[in-house]
């Protein structure tokens, strides 16, 4: 019987490799890595100089052989709230007057935005409102009439001078008391009347002579509130005030004035220089006693 053929087996490893179908590696994704990129340093640039709005190079103002006002020299910058203080008889009204054209000095110069206060009064004075001290003022006009004819010699229209009259006499809380005759006003309503009549021509400086004097706190309140939104739009106000803790509060520079010359001027702080306003103005002016003597004030009389 013949036998079948024998046919060889393959290999187990042949046979495996037969059967097992190699998958191609995928390849890993690279994954770029970015370097940090060094961000630019923008330059500093300083903020530019304010415009100076008001200059008083030399001032002089002698009366007889008293020398009330001995070479003062300020500048002061637009969108300033600038104090001035000084003791009774300092020279400080005597400058606030010549500022304003109201006082001639005897040498030196004022000028508002470059425009001369002597030389070129029309020009100088039209930027300024002011509100001197102890205004005499037309009391027998009614407060009405008395803002109506500021504004109208401001150079207003009469529809203008009606609105500003409204809204002043809102901000001042003088709405109740416009028909009434200015002589009967209190001291304070005045007060605030003649700062309403500084400001009805949206001047850009204002010059105030003690302005709180004889006002009540609340309507002071209101009206620091008023003069600070003033400065923020870009007014300036030079303020002379005897209350330091007011005018600390309120300024942001200050010049104290003694024996008619500027001691210190400057940022609030720096002038300060760590110290209350009082105690820099003791420490500069002197003159402080001790109270001695005068014991009988302590015996009472019966």
């Amino acid at each position: 019987m013949d036998s079948e053929p024998v046919v060889p087996e393959a290999t187990s490893k042949s046979s495996a490799a037969a059967k097992t179908v190699r998958k191609p590696r995928t390849p890993r994704a690279t994954v770029a890595v970015r370097k940090p990129v060094a961000t630019p340093v923008a330059p500093v640039v300083e903020a530019a100089p304010r415009e100076v709005v008001l200059k008083l190079s030399g001032l002089v103002k002698r009366f007889d052989d008293k020398t009330a006002v001995a070479g003062i020299d300020l500048e002061i910058a637009t969108g300033s709230f600038f104090g001035i203080v000084g003791p009774n008889g300092a020279g400080k009204t005597t400058t606030l007057s010549m500022i304003t054209g109201l006082l001639r000095p005897d040498a030196g110069t004022v000028t508002v935005h470059g425009a001369d206060v002597w030389s070129d009064p029309v020009v100088a004075k039209r930027k300024m409102g002011v509100l001197p001290d102890r205004l005499r003022m037309f009391d027998r006009l009614t407060g009405a009439q008395l803002l109506y004819y500021s504004g109208i010699l401001r150079g207003l229209d009469k529809t203008t001078v009606r609105i500003r009259t409204a809204d002043l006499a809102s901000a001042f809380g003088l709405e109740d008391s416009l028909d009434r005759l200015v002589t009967d006003y209190s001291a304070g309503m005045t007060k605030k009347l003649a700062l309403a009549a500084a400001m009805i021509h949206s001047p850009r400086v204002l010059v105030l002579d003690e302005p709180f004097e004889s006002v009540d706190p609340v309507s002071a309140a209101n009206v620091i509130d008023i003069l600070r939104k003033y400065v923020a739009a870009g007014g300036t106000i030079i303020i002379s005030s005897h209350t330091m803790n007011l005018i600390e509060r309120v300024c942001d520079s200050v010049a104290v004035i003694v024996n008619g010359a500027v001691l210190a001027s400057g940022p609030m702080a720096e002038v300060c220089d760590g110290k209350t306003l009082e105690e820099k103005f003791v420490e500069l002016a002197g003159g402080r006693k001790a109270a001695e003597g005068m014991e009988w004030l302590h015996t009472f009389s019966d």
